[in-house]
């Protein structure tokens, strides 16, 4: 069976919770709806989707939802990284016959510097349990706080191929390692940008196929894609400094959630910014109007008009 084509703007999904802190499945679905009819060509499950303080059961019914939702109208990626092996096989068995489109996995979080024979061995049993699936190995340094060896992960790639296995780098320097990658795989491997649009422009350059940004920003994300995409580069950096503003203010992971919940509510399109506790960080009154201020320069950079 010909793997799915993986590639374009795939935002990670910003998982809404219910009064008892449930997933939200009615308010999943209409941010779905919202992130596809401003063009994305799929959604993502990702570290901002608050996937780390998410159930194991939870999660196969978040990948469930998601299929469900999209209904066949673009990709459906879902995270199945784990901190052992089994419990990311079995997230990786369940969301391949659930229909996701790709599977993504980050390394175990809590094994620093783990040795490369072992994450590829770790990664091999992903690849094996998901047949067809492609799976894209997330660098994730920015959690982990090491990055994984690019010979490592050109390995990977050649144990397989480059659309069974596919990368998301995320360690510094971003650009030099991406160029890296691609020499080190002659030119075959199939990379996604991961900081939010930040390195989107520089890294479409250097040969990346899609982009997973936040959900809040799509509306900016999409358009600088179809920019790049066309040789427009004048429009490109237009709204690549203005999208650069405003992730400029994200710090850590919780400040991304804080920040892009807090958009999704201003824009209509979740009711409420809950984020599973406890958290690293909370968005006071003055980050907030800044956020507010940058993000209504970047609308306006892209002619689009938010919901206040």
């Amino acid at each position: 069976m010909a793997m799915t084509e993986i590639a374009g703007v795939l935002p990670v999904v910003s998982t809404p919770f219910a009064v008892d802190w449930s997933i939200d499945r009615a308010n999943l679905r209409r941010e779905v709806d919202w992130l596809l009819g401003h063009g994305a060509h799929g959604v993502t499950v990702g570290m901002v989707s608050e996937m780390l303080r998410l159930s194991p059961d939870e999660r196969r019914t978040l990948c469930e939802d998601l299929v469900a939702a999209v209904d066949g109208r673009g990709l459906v990626i879902t995270s199945v990284g784990a901190e052992s092996t089994d419990q990311a096989v079995t997230l990786a068995r369940h969301a391949a016959a659930a229909g996701a489109d790709a599977l993504m996995a980050n390394p175990p979080l809590t094994v620093s510097g783990l040795a490369a024979e072992q994450l590829i061995t770790h990664y091999c049993a992903l690849a094996d349990a998901s047949g067809d699936v492609p799976l894209i190995v997330q660098d994730a340094s920015g959690y982990i706080g090491s990055a994984v060896a690019l010979e490592t992960l050109a390995e990977l790639a050649d144990r397989y191929d480059h659309t069974k296995i596919q990368f998301k780098p995320e360690a510094q320097p971003l650009g030099a390692r991406l160029t890296r990658l691609m020499e080190l795989t002659e030119g075959r491997a199939r990379v996604f940008e991961g900081i939010g649009g930040l390195a989107l422009v520089d890294n479409y350059q250097r040969g990346v196929v899609g982009s997973m940004p936040g959900a809040d920003l799509i509306w900016a994300v999409v358009p600088l894609w179809r920019s790049l995409v066309a040789g427009d580069f004048d429009a490109a950096y237009q709204i690549h400094a203005a999208l650069a503003a405003v992730m400029s203010m994200v710090s850590n992971l919780d400040s991304f959630v804080a920040m892009e919940k807090h958009l999704l509510v201003r824009q209509g399109v979740l009711p409420d910014a809950r984020q599973r506790q406890p958290v690293a960080f909370v968005l006071d009154p003055q980050t907030r109007d800044e956020l507010d201020r940058l993000t209504d320069r970047l609308a306006a950079v892209v002619g689009h008009r938010l919901k206040d």
